[in-house]
């Protein structure tokens, strides 16, 4: 008789082939990443783009260092040209809301405070403020960027304003 033929040994191979598939189903969903803003390392987020006439750079860029100890963000906006990189102070995040801020310093040594939110997913920041030259209030979206090497699209111009209507005269007092 073959010793590969009996029925110990079939049983045997029958369940190490399934202690080996349990162990690799469950490694892969232990494997698997968060459904949201992962607790720990780098997240980019943008929304430049190039302006059509011109050809130069509009929007701004968040990278977000994640660590156990704390999170850190470096900032970078557009006027006219890419800033040079701002790290920010004072960086908050709640995970569970996904609310979030920073402070970074201007030129001029002022102290501005960057609000937003990032959405449950983890693939947009959502940050408030004036767009489109302060007259608009809109929100600036951001996508996480995963695609370095992609070029830039080209820049959304800003909605037209509404005329404001002329004011209508008073009418004269009665006397």
């Amino acid at each position: 008789m073959s010793p590969y033929t009996s029925p110990r040994l079939a049983v045997l191979l029958a369940a190490l082939l399934f202690a080996g598939a349990t162990g690799a189903a469950v490694a892969a969903v232990k494997g698997k990443k968060p459904a949201g803003l992962e607790r720990y390392g780098v997240a980019v987020y943008s929304d430049l783009c190039l302006q059509k006439d011109s050809g130069e750079i509009g929007g701004q860029r968040v990278t977000l260092h994640r660590f156990a100890e704390a999170d850190s963000v470096i900032y970078e906006f557009t006027a006219g040209a890419l800033s040079w990189p701002i790290v920010a102070n004072d960086v908050n995040l709640d995970a569970a809301t996904g609310a979030f801020d920073f402070t970074i310093a201007g030129a001029d040594n002022e102290e501005r405070t960057i609000v937003g939110k990032f959405s449950k997913d983890g693939q947009t920041l959502t940050l408030e403020g004036d767009y489109c030259g302060g007259n608009v209030r809109m929100p600036m979206k951001l996508s996480r960027v995963r695609d370095f090497g992609r070029p830039l699209k080209n820049c959304t111009p800003c909605p037209t304003m509404p005329a404001v209507p002329a004011e209508e005269s008073a009418p004269a007092p009665a006397a």
